[in-house]
C-alpha cells in the first residue's frame, strides 16, 4: 500500500477516481502475499499488482466495475484452467482479492498512519452489511482510531473482537474476524523500511540506489565531507556529515532498520558497530575479510560487547556472489538483507 500512496493522491486530487485492489487471503505457491495491492483509475492506469500478471486482466475488469457501481466486490482466483481458458494462477496456488472504491478520506487516514513512523493495524470489513461492507479503520500504535466510515458503537465491536483474538494469543500479521458487522479482515502493517550507510564509499553509492528501489529510507553517515555529499547520493533521505557517536543520535534505528559499516576504518566503523549491536536493527553488517573482521571482533569484545551480540554481525557482509565490483559487492550487501527482512519481519 505505501509503494502506491504518491501516485493515488495524484489521481484522486485530479478528479480520478480509483479502486483498490488487496489480496486478503493465499493459499500455497500464490505469487503476491497477503496485504499487497493495486490501484485502478477510471482510465484504466493501474499500479501494483496482486499475481504475478496471471490475473490482473481479471481485477482491472472488476475494478472498472466497481468503480461504475460503488459495490465492492471479492473475487478467488484458483489454478488456471488452459484448456477451459478459464483465468488462474499458473504457480498452483489460490488467492481472493477484495475490490472497493478509494476515496480521499481514506487516503488521509493512510497517510496519516504511515506519517508516524510506527506499525499499526488495518481493519477491513469484507463481508456483512452492504453499506458498511469496503469501510475499514486504522488503529494507530498510539492509541488513536482512524474511522472514517463507522459510527463510535460499530468501531468499539470491531476494536472489541480484534481484542478477543489477541487476548487468546490466536493473533497474526493477517486474518480474519467474525463479529456482530460481519467478516473482517485485518493486517498489522510494519513500518518503512530504513537503511543506514556508515561509510560514503564506492559500494555505497551502488548501495543506496538498490536501496531506493525496494523502498528503503536512506540514511548516509561520513564524518569525511568529501565522501559523504549530497552530490554523491542524491535522493537519500540524509546525509550526515558527523562522526557515529553524535549521527547516531540524531536517529531514530527501530526493527526496521538495517545498519551497514563500509568504511574500512575502524575510528569510524567499531563505534557505529557499538552503537548498532545496542539497537533493535533486524539486520547488522561490515565489510571485510574474515580477518579483517576477527580483529574486528577482539576489539569490540575488549570493549566490553558480549560475543552472543557480537555473532549477529554479518562479516563479510552480503551474500557470496563470487562479484568483485562494487556494484557486485552491493548487489550481494543488499540481496542478504532482503533475505534477512524476509526472514524476521511482520
Amino acid at each position: 500500500m505505501r509503494n502506491l500512496l504518491d501516485q493515488i493522491v495524484i489521481w484522486l486530487t485530479n478528479d480520478q477516481p480509483i479502486a483498490l485492489a488487496t489480496v486478503i487471503k493465499t493459499w500455497g505457491s500464490s505469487p503476491r502475499p497477503v496485504g499487497a495491492g493495486m490501484a485502478v483509475s477510471t482510465e484504466g492506469k493501474i499500479l501494483g499488482s496482486v499475481s504475478g500478471g496471471c490475473v490482473e486482466g481479471a481485477v482491472i475488469d472488476a475494478a472498472l466495475e466497481v468503480l461504475k457501481s460503488g459495490n465492492p466486490t471479492r473475487l478467488h482466483f484458483g489454478v488456471a484452467d488452459t484448456e477451459a481458458w478459464e483465468v488462474g494462477l499458473a504457480c498452483g496456488g489460490e488467492i481472493d482479492v477484495f475490490v472497493r472504491k478509494f476515496n480521499l478520506q481514506k487516503l488521509n487516514s493512510w497517510k496519516t498512519a504511515f506519517q508516524t513512523g510506527k506499525p499499526f493495524q488495518s481493519a477491513l470489513l469484507v463481508n456483512g452489511s452492504e453499506n458498511l461492507v469496503g469501510e475499514e479503520l486504522l488503529i494507530l500504535d498510539d492509541g488513536r482510531i482512524l474511522t472514517p466510515g463507522f459510527s463510535s458503537e460499530q468501531k468499539e465491536i470491531i476494536i472489541k473482537s480484534i481484542q478477543k483474538v489477541a487476548d487468546r494469543g490466536k493473533f497474526s500479521p493477517a486474518g480474519f474476524i467474525e463479529n456482530n458487522l460481519g467478516e473482517v479482515f485485518y493486517q498489522l502493517v510494519g513500518t518503512k523500511p530504513i537503511l543506514i550507510v556508515v561509510g560514503g564509499v564506492h559500494i555505497a553509492v551502488h548501495l543506496v540506489k538498490l536501496a531506493d528501489i525496494l523502498g528503503f529510507d536512506v540514511i548516509v553517515i561520513d564524518p569525511r565531507r568529501l565522501f559523504g555529499t549530497g552530490e554523491r547520493f542524491p535522493g537519500v533521505k540524509q546525509v550526515i556529515n558527523e562522526w557515529p557517536g553524535a549521527a547516531f543520535q540524531k536517529l531514530h534505528v527501530n526493527q526496521s532498520t538495517a545498519i551497514v559499516m563500509l568504511t574500512h576504518d575502524p575510528k569510524i566503523d567499531d563505534p557505529a558497530l557499538g552503537i548498532a549491536l545496542a539497537s533493535p536493527a533486524f539486520y547488522i553488517g561490515a565489510l571485510g575479510s574474515k580477518k579483517t573482521h576477527q580483529k574486528r571482533i577482539e576489539r569490540l569484545s575488549a570493549s566490553g560487547i558480549d560475543n552472543d551480540r557480537l555473532s549477529i554481525i554479518h562479516a563479510p557482509v552480503g551474500l557470496d556472489l563470487g562479484g568483485k565490483l562494487p556494484e557486485e559487492i552491493a548487489l550481494a550487501i543488499i540481496a542478504e538483507i532482503v533475505k534477512v527482512r524476509n526472514s524476521t519481519r511482520i
